[in-house]
């Protein structure tokens, strides 16, 4: 479910920019890249946060996993069924857009979780720092033991 939220939350903001260039700047070309700008550092920031997030909470590979599943899934849904939001068409540009968008968006999506799962290892909050951070208490919460000859 989790995984399922943060695609929606992906191509919702997709989504929104391309109705927003649709119904805003249609006519303008810098317009348009602003938007797509803000709309790039969205999902790097949407990214960076449940990277964040996953990473104090669950062990590495699951957090990995969780975010590759979502962001091909987001992926999927922004360069398919994204475009016609916009009165357009997934391969309307052509194949090399097509890939381009694709690649572009796996970019971004994969930098902003590297970089939240660096910041995450940073301060120490990951998952395994916190267990040994456990363990190392409990071994030092253990009384000594006598040693009798």
């Amino acid at each position: 479910m989790p995984v399922a939220a943060v695609a929606g939350g992906l191509f919702a903001t997709n989504i929104v920019a391309r109705l927003i260039v649709r119904f805003t700047a249609s006519k303008s070309a810098a317009h348009q890249t602003w938007i797509g700008l803000i709309a790039i550092l969205a999902v790097a920031v949407v990214m960076i946060g449940v990277a964040f997030w996953w990473a104090k909470r669950y062990p590495m590979p699951r957090v990995g996993a969780d975010l590759g599943v979502a962001v091909l899934v987001a992926c999927a849904l922004s360069v398919l069924v994204g475009p016609y939001a916009g009165g357009s068409g997934p391969f309307k540009e052509g194949l090399g857009f097509f890939f381009g968008e694709v690649w572009h968006y796996l970019a971004i999506s994969a930098g902003g979780a590297v970089f939240g799962l660096l910041l995450v290892m940073a301060f120490g909050q990951d998952y395994r720092s916190q267990s040994w951070k456990r363990y190392a208490e409990t071994v030092r919460a253990k009384p000594r033991r006598v040693v009798r000859r």
